[in-house]
């Protein structure tokens, strides 16, 4: 995944982004500060961290390896916010040898869920790292869109057997150890003590179009990503999303989050 402001790679992050920093902006105005402490959980290399820092954010990034913390420090730097970046290696089982329980305004969870050994408990940890009110962002891989794509390559019994597999998965070559239906994120967000502010499908038609058409028809990027925005919200086309993301307030938080933000493309 790259920067969200860039305009290729926004047909994968701008559903996301959107959400993210319209949950930002109204954590902002509710606290009245204007710099919020976000923790980014198996944040890697920065593709989120760096960004948000951008907006004058403090952002911590947990992950377990050294490499894409080096990368994400050499990516703070050359956007300038190096200050407001820091990275330090953990994993969500042992966050708090890492992380401040109950210090952050806004959590994301981004491509956690599908490779820790309990699902249930790193929500939970998520959870208990937010402020009595605060925002936890939470992204993972949907098994709809897994089959459709398997599918749609020829793939049929590698597709039935996604369908079938109690973790989703199409195969013993299955890069992904896990995946998830729109129900079972928001059951476990709601069983972790949260709220659901909103759910939304990523990539509902990014990872089936031809990336040749994309690069070469004229206006065909803009038009995909305002196909992507519309169809987000739609309960219908969650169970096709390639990813899925839940946005969950502590019981503290006030009104109700919505989408509105901006996405820079």
């Amino acid at each position: 995944m790259s920067d969200p402001m860039r305009p290729r790679a926004s047909l994968r992050t701008a559903v996301v982004w959107e959400v993210l920093q319209d949950a930002l902006d109204r954590r902002v105005k509710a606290t009245g500060r204007e710099s919020l402490d976000v923790l980014d959980t198996g944040g890697g290399s920065g593709n989120f961290a760096v960004p948000v820092a951008r907006l004058g954010h403090r952002v911590t990034v947990v992950d377990p390896s050294p490499n894409a913390l080096f990368a994400l420090e050499r990516r703070a730097a050359e956007a300038g916010v190096a200050d407001r970046v820091k990275g330090v290696q953990g994993d969500a089982h042992g966050l708090f040898d890492v992380a401040e329980r109950g210090g952050y305004d806004v959590v994301l969870c981004h491509g956690v869920l599908e490779y820790v050994d309990d699902p249930a408990e790193g929500v939970r940890n998520a959870v208990a790292a937010l402020r009595s009110e605060g925002v936890l962002s939470l992204l993972a891989a949907g098994l709809g869109g897994a089959v459709l794509a398997r599918a749609l390559a020829g793939h049929f019994k590698e597709a039935r057997q996604a369908l079938d597999d109690p973790n989703g998965r199409w195969g013993t070559g299955d890069p992904v150890p896990r995946r998830f239906t729109a129900d079972q994120l928001t059951g476990l967000v709601e069983g972790a003590g949260l709220r659901v502010g909103a759910v939304h499908g990523v990539r509902v038609f990014a990872d089936l179009v031809p990336g040749v058409l994309v690069d070469t028809e004229p206006g065909a990027l803009e038009a995909l990503l305002k196909l992507e925005e519309a169809a987000a919200e739609l309960p219908a086309f969650h169970s096709v999303a390639t990813q899925l993301h839940v946005l969950g307030e502590t019981a503290g938080t006030g009104e109700a989050i919505e989408t509105g933000g901006s996405v820079e493309a």
